[in-house]
Order: C-alpha cells, then sequence, then structure tokens
C-alpha cells in the first residue's frame, strides 16, 4: 500500500471509505448524538482529534515497540488503552476549558473510548501496511469524514423536526433511513478513489 498518494488516502477516508457511511463503524455515538448541530460539532471535533492524535500514537507504538520486540498480538489491547488515555486527556480538557460542550456530550464524551471507529482506523493502518504519512492522512481524514456524516446527520435531523413524519417512523426509524440514504449518497463517490 505504500504506493498510494497520501492525499488519495486523506480524500477516500473521507468520502470513499467513511468510517461511518461505508463501514459503519462508530454508529452508536453517531445516531445518539446527532440530534443538535452544535453538540455535533463539538463531538466530532473531539473525535477528530482523538482519532488523529492515536493514530499517530498506535503507528508509532507499533512499529517501533510491538514488531521489533515480536509482539504484534498485543496490538489490540495496547490500542485500546492509547485510545483510552488520550480520550481521557479530551475529556479533562474540554471540562476545563469548555464546559457547556464538555456538559452537553455528556456520556457520548467517556463513550468515545469504545468507538469502534477510533479503534478501526488504527486496525486498517496497521492492516493496509499505511508508512507514517499515509496513516496520519488516513486518521485526519477519518476522523473529519467521521465529524461531516454527522454534522450532516444533525443538520437533517433538526429540519426533521418540523416535517410531517409518519408517526411509526419518528425517532430511530427515521434516522435509520436517512443514514441508509446518506451512506447511498456516499457511495456514489466511491468510483473516484478506493483505497481498500
Amino acid at each position: 500500500m505504500s504506493d498510494i498518494n497520501p492525499f488519495f488516502i486523506f480524500f477516500a477516508s473521507i468520502f470513499t471509505s467513511n468510517m461511518v457511511l461505508a463501514n459503519f463503524l462508530g454508529m452508536c455515538s453517531f445516531i445518539a448524538v446527532s440530534r443538535e448541530v452544535k453538540t455535533s460539532l463539538g463531538l466530532g471535533q473531539a473525535v477528530t482529534f482523538v482519532l488523529t492524535g492515536t493514530t499517530i500514537i498506535n503507528y508509532l507504538i507499533y512499529h517501533y515497540i510491538l514488531v521489533p520486540f515480536r509482539l504484534e498480538y498485543l496490538r489490540f489491547i495496547v490500542f485500546i488503552i492509547t485510545i483510552a488515555a488520550f480520550v481521557q486527556l479530551v475529556e479533562m480538557v474540554l471540562e476545563r476549558y469548555v464546559p457547556t460542550l464538555y456538559y452537553s456530550l455528556g456520556i457520548f464524551l467517556p463513550l468515545i473510548t469504545v468507538n469502534c471507529a477510533i479503534l478501526g482506523v488504527s486496525l486498517f493502518m496497521v492492516i493496509r501496511d499505511y508508512n507514517f504519512i499515509q496513516s496520519v492522512a488516513f486518521g485526519v481524514g477519518s476522523g473529519l469524514g467521521w465529524a461531516l456524516a454527522i454534522l450532516a446527520m444533525a443538520g437533517i435531523r433538526q429540519k426533521l423536526q418540523d416535517a410531517p413524519v409518519p408517526k411509526g417512523l419518528e425517532g430511530p426509524g427515521i434516522t435509520l433511513i436517512i443514514t441508509g440514504l446518506m451512506a447511498l449518497a456516499f457511495i456514489g463517490f466511491s468510483g473516484i478513489v478506493k483505497i481498500q
């Protein structure tokens, strides 16, 4: 995979290989928090920051500690510990400097730790054998793609508050239909660039 331009990886991880809409990773917080644009923007920024940071740290740990000592089988545990530590850092910073966002995200901020999209990015980076620059591009692009998806969903859901939605589709039903339609729209980009 070292012959793929990092720009293509960055672009594809936003649109054609979006973690939420193409790989369906990170759906729990995506659906639960996407009710308001402001909260979705905050969570999208937090996820992008965590994805970028953990991708860099996990790349370095994997290639400079686990591989030389033949401890690759520990990558799941190590990646999860790195993600948990990074989320704690984000949580402390938000609580200190942006308390309104911290309280509006509520339980979903610490749940970034178990957001499977974040672990998925680190595992895809290893499986696809990306170099450092490709891994950073993949991490940043995946975070921005996740943020783009949750912002789009929040905007649509806010518009739907005034729309006449059939009684049986209110709540999770219409949310899942919108997610499916958004995924179909993002699949339209799939002929442009492929990274998997």
